[in-house]
């Protein structure tokens, strides 16, 4: 029930800013929105990237995106062992998959939790901060040039969505998320 509400405020408040472009809402259980219509589900397979796991959670999106990693930047959280590190990881192959490598410091508890991150990384990295407490972290993300991810016929805005929301901050969150979403767009298209 959580999830599929959670799900259903997603794709309203992508569809707020999908005029700017191309908004890609990746979740870690599985759930891929375009533009805030519910796509396909992610898949588990092997990471075909260097270093990659195995039994990791892939997306197929609809283009090919540049090939790179994300890395989400935990907030500084006392008692949290990702405190400001990185835990989380989006890796974009370059052959339109987008693969969601999740922690497992709560457990295993998301099929896009692994054992860790990729063991190798590529070269193209980005580094993005998460946004929100633990348990209702996420990031928004828009690539440009040749940032992993980044597609120029698409223009691609990615909401990442790394914990599940709890049921009374959820609209909160998203509003927030939608208003980062606008700033950056409309900075990404001003420069």
């Amino acid at each position: 029930m959580r999830r599929s509400l959670f799900c259903a405020a997603a794709a309203v408040a992508l569809t707020a800013v999908s005029a700017f472009g191309g908004t890609i809402s990746v979740d870690e259980y599985g759930n891929l929105f375009i533009n805030g219509v519910k796509s396909t589900n992610g898949v588990l397979g092997t990471d075909p990237g260097p270093g990659g796991l195995a039994n990791v959670l892939i997306y197929t999106l609809p283009f090919m995106g540049a090939q790179g990693d994300v890395h989400l930047m935990d907030p500084v959280s006392p008692g949290d062992p990702c405190s400001g590190n990185f835990c989380d990881v989006i890796r974009f192959n370059g052959d339109g998959t987008l693969i969601f490598y999740s922690d497992n410091v709560d457990g295993f508890d998301a099929p896009a939790d692994t054992p860790s991150a990729p063991h190798a990384s590529y070269t193209n990295i980005v580094t993005i901060p998460e946004v929100g407490p633990e348990g209702l972290n996420g990031a928004m993300y828009a690539p440009t040039g040749v940032q992993p991810g980044a597609d120029p016929n698409f223009l691609p805005t990615y909401t990442l969505i790394s914990d599940s929301p709890e049921p009374g901050t959820l609209l909160l969150a998203l509003a927030g998320f939608g208003a980062l979403a606008v700033r950056r767009l409309a900075t990404r298209r001003s420069s």
